[in-house]
């Protein structure tokens, strides 16, 4: 039904808007650059201010006719299962085959907060399959499960759109769950090599216990060419600092890294943290920057920072901690530009012949 996509580079993609945006136009342009340097896939992450992500899906699909464009994520428990599916159908449709759904589960305090129930992981399995029915044209009547209660369910008879589903997150046992039900994983931001390797295999096992194999597991890099003093504070520091604030989600990254769980309670008994009075990489100023910093050990930042040739070096230690593609983080097209032209160079070819831009 639809071609298949296929650019210079379709094992990496890059973080649309990546961290905080109040400029969510500037997408249509990072995704231009994109594709035109050979990039494969796009990724966007939503925020409730300004990156409602099937807005933002919408038009990078009408400025782009390669790119794959998927979420990473959107949560699966805050829209009826009508809405997703029909979001799903659209913009794959819209963009003739270049739509990837990624899901993540959210936090708990946040579900709480919004009296939004916390998915379990039957809540999941039983809200992919029924995205793959709707998408199927197929109707679903009586179902009863965690996702809802509802008497019919179908988008249309004649809907049939092949979507990717990949798993957002990265726990140990959320990515074994995970390789059962999904196509693929995006993981995350700041995870050392180790825990990378810890988290393919977490996901293999997964998938080789229903007899599931192939899905494609995506390494998210945080990636700074030759950074100012600012850029750095505010590319790395600040995106870091800001997943530790958040209860359970900084623990979380603690936890998959082995690092030291009294050195983020530290962090967070901070005056420089508790005095913030918003999402650090939101409100934080350049000197709230600098005491934040002071309180993240370096070894907790793993990313490619530097000239272009030591950061290209760190995008082939991904691939050879056993991810399958990687996600460029915190830098736009144009700067990392650079960089793609050092990887390039050492690029290990064999191991994408033949691939498509198709991310699960």
């Amino acid at each position: 039904m639809y071609p298949s996509y296929t650019s210079k580079f379709p094992e990496l993609g890059f973080y649309g808007l990546p961290g905080h945006s109040r400029a969510p136009r500037d997408i249509l342009r990072q995704a231009e650059d994109a594709e035109a340097l050979g990039i494969g896939n796009i990724m966007i992450s939503e925020r409730a201010d300004f990156k409602e992500i099937s807005a933002l899906c919408g038009a990078v699909a009408a400025v782009t006719t390669s790119l794959y464009i998927g979420t990473s994520g959107t949560n699966l428990n805050t829209r009826h299962p009508i809405v997703t599916a029909s979001m799903g159908s659209t913009l794959n449709r819209l963009s003739e085959g270049r739509f990837a759904l990624g899901l993540a589960k959210g936090v708990k305090l946040r579900w709480q907060a919004l009296n939004v129930d916390f998915p379990t992981f039957e809540h999941e399995r039983n809200f992919v399959e029924l995205m793959r029915a709707l998408w199927q044209g197929q109707q679903v009547l009586g179902h009863d499960s965690p996702v809802g209660r509802y008497a019919a369910l179908q988008l249309a008879p004649y809907v049939n759109e092949n979507i990717p589903l990949l798993y957002v997150g990265f726990g140990q046992k959320s990515l074994e769950h995970a390789g059962h039900i999904y196509d693929g994983a995006h993981l995350h931001t700041f995870m050392s090599d180790q825990a990378l390797s810890d988290a393919v295999a977490a996901f293999r096992r997964g998938e080789a216990a229903v007899g599931r194999s192939s899905g494609k597991l995506w390494s998210v890099f945080a990636t700074v060419h030759q950074p100012s003093d600012t850029d750095y504070l505010k590319m790395i520091v600040a995106r870091l600092a800001t997943y530790l604030q958040i209860p359970g989600y900084g623990e979380a990254l603690v936890t998959v890294n082995g690092w030291d769980m009294e050195t983020l309670n530290s962090f967070r008994s901070a005056a420089a943290v508790k005095n913030i009075g918003g999402a650090i990489d939101s409100v934080a100023d350049f000197s709230q920057l600098e005491a934040i910093e002071k309180l993240i050990p370096e070894h907790w930042r793993p990313a490619a920072v530097g000239d272009a040739k030591t950061c290209a070096k760190r995008w082939l230690d991904q691939f050879k901690a056993g991810a399958d593609g990687l996600i460029i983080h915190a830098s736009t097209p144009e700067q990392f530009a650079p960089v793609l032209a050092e990887y390039e160079k050492i690029r290990p070819n064999e191991l994408f012949v033949g691939r498509s831009n198709r991310p699960g």
